[in-house]
């Protein structure tokens, strides 16, 4: 059963950072790309910053410089380390794995950010 559950979000002000976790199951994170995509008010979900098993990582040009992903192979864990959080950052953040299965999602975090 693939589970990925995110956690981390909350409300922060312009400038500030929060630093998302995503615990994925052990056989999806040991083989599987892992990626963050944000979801904002009347926007489209898009993909924020993914990481693959081996470490290779890819970053979207609107967040590069402010946000970091990273993985925890031991907590089966990937991180999204967001700084300098504006305002049009505000969106539900959502975990997500790509298998031969399809992709999964997990529940999502909202981020707030306030100018």
């Amino acid at each position: 059963q693939v589970q990925l559950v995110e956690s981390g979000g909350g409300l922060v002000q312009a400038g500030g950072s929060l630093r998302l976790s995503c615990v994925a199951s052990a056989r999806i994170f040991s083989i599987n790309p892992i990626s963050w995509y944000r979801q904002g008010p009347g926007k489209q979900r898009e993909l924020v910053a993914g990481i693959t098993s081996g470490g290779s990582i890819s970053v979207a040009d609107s967040v590069k410089g402010r946000f970091t992903i990273s993985r925890d192979n031991a907590k089966n864990t990937v991180y999204l380390q967001m700084n300098s959080l504006k305002p049009e950052d505000t969106a539900v953040y959502y975990c997500s794995a790509a298998t031969v299965a399809g992709q999964y999602w997990g529940q999502g975090t909202q981020v707030t950010v306030s100018s």
